[in-house]
C-alpha cells in the first residue's frame, strides 16, 4: 500500500506533510525511531539511500542504513487512503506488463483483425492508467510545483 500511496503523492506533488524533520537518522533491524510520529500514520523519508518514499509507522520492513536527509509526518485523508486502496487494487488486477489496460495504443489492427479499447470514462480498468482510472477522483488533492 505504502508504494501506491508513494506514487500518489509524487502524482498530486502533496505529501500531505505536518512537519519535517531534517537531521541525520539511524535505520537499524528494519525500523527506524522517529519523534512525534503515532501508530499507523504515513511519513515520507527523503535522502535515503534505500528507503525514499512513504512509510507507515511504525514500519519494519526498512533496509538498515544511516543517512542524512528529512522525514515529513504526514496526514493522509481517509478518502485518499481508500483511493489508494483501489488503485492497489486495480493494478493488481490490471496493472501488469502484458495487460491491455497499460498498452500504449488505443487502437490497432491488420489482416482481417481489428481492435479497439475504451476510454478511461467508462471506469472498468479499460483506460491507459490508474491515473485515468482514478485522476478525477483525486484531482482535489493536487498541488501546485513550489507549493505545500
Amino acid at each position: 500500500m505504502e508504494l501506491v500511496l508513494t506514487e500518489i503523492c509524487e502524482y498530486l506533488n502533496n505529501y500531505f506533510w505536518e512537519k519535517k524533520i531534517a537531521g541525520t537518522f539511524s535505520i537499524e533491524n528494519g525500523s527506524m525511531e522517529v519523534i512525534g510520529l503515532k501508530e499507523d500514520q504515513y511519513f515520507r523519508v527523503l535522502g535515503s539511500t534505500f528507503n525514499d518514499g512513504v512509510h507507515k509507522y511504525p514500519a519494519n520492513d526498512l533496509k538498515d542504513e544511516e543517512f542524512t536527509g528529512e522525514v515529513w509526518t504526514m496526514a493522509v485523508p481517509q478518502t485518499v487512503i481508500a483511493i489508494a486502496s483501489e488503485v492497489k487494487t486495480w493494478l493488481e488486477e490490471y496493472g501488469g506488463a502484458d495487460s491491455a489496460a497499460l498498452s500504449p495504443y488505443n487502437s490497432e489492427s491488420f489482416g482481417n483483425y481489428s481492435y479497439s479499447k475504451g476510454g478511461s470514462s467508462s471506469g472498468n480498468g479499460a483506460g491507459t492508467s490508474w491515473q485515468d482510472i482514478f485522476g478525477g477522483r483525486l484531482n482535489k488533492y493536487r498541488r501546485l510545483r513550489g507549493c505545500r
